[in-house]
């Protein structure tokens, strides 16, 4: 069955991948501040692995050499500590339950983990969690024509030449980047192992030792993730596509090649209201767009 084929508009394929699923182990690392909650994993996902780096707290169990990169920092320094143990199937996640660019009709992370196919994940290796196009895709940066170029707005292109030539020494700089944003993917220990831990601890200096603003190292990662793990430098499958392999999603009705009706809307603003899902940008009461499960 190809993807977008053979299922009912809107029908879900489970993602417990069987018993080849519950044998191997799953884990989330997630990047997060004290401010911030991720204890929603444990009470939906008991069974994963759960990495909760405090990256503002020193004294954390869990936590980074230096507060700097983004979420970047906490996914190296995983791989690099984790390296020779690491986890079959390992998810890069930020910590909120609610968060704007979550894929999901709510923003809601609960459906779409819930929804994530870990036998695709197992099959490819290595798996962007956002099928939209909005923000990213087809090519969110032009490296080489916009070199030099710096926007009011946190935008990467006009560095992102000079640090891709030190993150890939040696590869050509592609002419467009493109992959759906936001620093959420997952990948598998075996494709993670494609590139030797030397690697990764190279990344890691050059985000602690940049002289890059926090957001536009953490942008030139964000990125950059997809190449590393041998993707194309745009890697932008169709969302109807997407949504039916990632999410199991399958048979929705999709206009356009980034967006499948009914799945994700860009929010007028980064931060959800207080009250979320059950109180609207207005203050307005609202129900749920979509189910949990």
């Amino acid at each position: 069955m190809g993807p977008g084929e053979g299922v009912g508009k809107g029908s879900r394929i489970s993602g417990s991948g069987g018993k080849k699923g519950a044998a191997r182990r799953t884990a989330v690392v997630v990047a997060s501040q004290a401010s911030e909650d991720a204890t929603w994993l444990d009470t939906y996902f008991p069974r994963w692995e759960k990495n909760i780096y405090r990256v503002d707290d020193l004294n954390a169990k869990l936590t980074v050499p230096k507060n700097k990169g983004r979420e970047g920092m906490v996914y190296l320094t995983f791989i690099i500590d984790n390296y020779d143990s690491l986890p079959d199937n390992v998810l890069f996640i930020h910590p909120n339950r609610y968060q704007w660019h979550n894929d999901d009709p709510d923003y809601d992370g609960l459906p779409m983990l819930r929804h994530f196919q870990l036998p695709y994940l197992e099959k490819e290796g290595y798996v962007n969690i956002r099928c939209a196009w909005s923000l990213g895709c087809p090519a969110e940066i032009k490296p080489l024509a916009e070199e030099g170029e710096h926007r009011e707005n946190v935008h990467a292109g006009g560095d992102y030449k000079k640090a891709f030539q030190i993150l890939f020494p040696g590869k050509e700089v592609p002419r467009e980047v493109g992959v759906s944003c936001c620093a959420q993917f997952a990948a598998t220990r075996e494709k993670i192992r494609e590139r030797n831990k030397e690697d990764y601890a190279r990344w890691r200096k050059w985000l602690l030792e940049t002289e890059l603003d926090d957001s536009i190292s953490g942008r030139v990662m964000e990125y950059s993730w997809h190449m590393i793990f041998g993707k194309e430098p745009v890697h932008c499958p169709s969302a109807k596509a997407c949504y039916c392999s990632v999410f199991g999603l399958c048979g929705l009705e999709c206009d356009e090649r980034g967006s499948c009706d009914g799945r994700y809307i860009l929010p007028p603003y980064s931060s959800l209201p207080k009250g979320w899902p059950f109180i609207g940008w207005k203050g307005e009461e609202r129900n749920r767009s979509a189910p949990e499960d």
